[in-house]
């Protein structure tokens, strides 16, 4: 499943066929163009929460920004802290945050330019079931409010009954 994301996101390439992005063949472009275009199209939340560890929450998330090639903006950051319960900890440094509060920041990281396509691996999986509804209700609210694809790949069970408009599929590597 990480893998599938990884090959969507363009963080690597596939040993056969290519992965497209509005018509192009993604897969294919130079590494340079990939990253430009996945910090301006994707919002990403890995497995395990990667950050700038010497800045604080809200500077990590007006860096998510400036990186999309937008200009931070505080008011966005603050709303989307709020959200998920962690206004709070705007100026904390990231370091200092529990491994759910990271996973929640994260989050907030990958949605907070607008991305076109959300890819979530294990969104939830450090989270008690009242900060799961949040982050699933944040994903989807994100989702619908910028018409983005909602990519969500997880064993959390909990999901199963929380997730209705939900499409499984299976992966078969040997089919034509």
């Amino acid at each position: 499943k990480t893998t599938l994301l990884h090959l969507i996101a363009g963080m690597r390439t596939p040993s056969a066929g290519d992965v497209h992005l509005d018509g192009r063949p993604f897969s294919a472009l130079p590494t340079a163009e990939r990253d430009l275009a996945r910090g301006q199209h994707m919002g990403i939340v890995f497995q395990t929460a990667h950050f700038v560890r010497s800045l604080t929450v809200s500077e990590n998330l007006a860096l998510a920004q400036t990186l999309a090639g937008l200009e931070p903006d505080a008011a966005r950051i603050e709303s989307l802290l709020t959200g998920l319960g962690l206004s709070h900890k705007l100026n904390a440094r990231v370091d200092a945050l529990s491994v759910g509060e990271q996973q929640r920041v994260s989050i907030a990281r990958a949605v907070v330019h607008g991305p076109g396509i959300i890819l979530a691996d294990e969104p939830t999986s450090a989270l008690d079931d009242t900060n799961t509804d949040a982050v699933l209700d944040l994903l989807r609210q994100q989702a619908a409010d910028s018409g983005a694809a909602l990519l969500i790949v997880t064993h959390d069970q909990r999901l199963k009954d929380r997730m209705a408009d939900r499409v499984e599929l299976t992966l078969n590597p040997t089919a034509a």
